[in-house]
């Protein structure tokens, strides 16, 4: 995912400069467009290229029309990379108006809000991969910005507790083995019964988790 449209053209363009593209397109690759009927058309041919085994890379943009409304679940993302940090543009008047609205009613500062408002979009992007708990894939934040206090502060909590320090600032060369052996982990077989208590709950947990809710409510 790309903050823009321009962005990733930009991006794609430096790509071919040195050579990477070449590289690249030794898979199926798509790109989104704001053409509707392009749009369907290259989601079809990237879910068969995804189905037959080949694999395929979806070039997308944050607020569009992936982002938002198309789920990549188990073999459709495996892996999702988030390029750079998706700010929503700062000259529509409507956005300035909401702003000044927030600072005048509630004390929200502006960049703040354009920093949760950035995360969250940020978050609803590598979250299409992970669309049930039976899912599993890689999630990649590509840009530094990411590993500051006052970004990582506003994701979602279950990406923060996932995103630990030393996880964060990596190399390519490290980012790359560390995704080669969270793959073959959960490449292994495993029983469904040997989960309860851990990615499953029992029953008697259920009622706990329950009971202690009710009582925080109550309290």
């Amino acid at each position: 995912f790309f903050p823009s449209y321009d962005y990733m053209e930009q991006t794609v363009h430096e790509w071919m400069d040195q050579g990477l593209m070449t590289k690249i397109q030794k898979k199926k690759l798509f790109v989104e467009t704001t053409d509707n009927a392009e749009m369907s058309l290259a989601l079809l041919n990237y879910r068969k290229a995804c189905e037959n085994g080949r694999g395929a890379l979806l070039l997308s943009v944050a607020r569009g029309k992936v982002s938002e409304g198309v789920d990549f679940d188990h073999h459709f993302g495996r892996a999702v990379v988030m390029m750079g940090v998706p700010y929503v543009y700062t000259q529509s008047r409507i956005l300035k108006a909401r702003l000044e609205f927030l600072r005048d009613n509630f004390q929200i500062r502006e960049n703040d809000f354009l920093t949760f408002d950035a995360m969250r979009n940020a978050a609803q992007c590598v979250g299409r991969a992970l669309r049930a708990k039976s899912d599993y894939g890689i999630m990649i934040f590509a840009d530094k910005r990411y590993g500051r206090y006052d970004k990582k502060e506003k994701l979602p909590l279950w990406i923060q507790e996932n995103l630990s320090d030393v996880l964060c600032n990596l190399s390519t060369e490290e980012a790359i083995q560390i995704c080669k052996r969270f793959l073959r982990q959960m490449a292994q077989p495993f029983k469904e019964e040997e989960q309860v208590g851990l990615a499953l709950l029992t029953l008697e947990q259920v009622t706990e988790r329950e009971r202690k809710r009710l009582a925080e409510l109550s309290s």
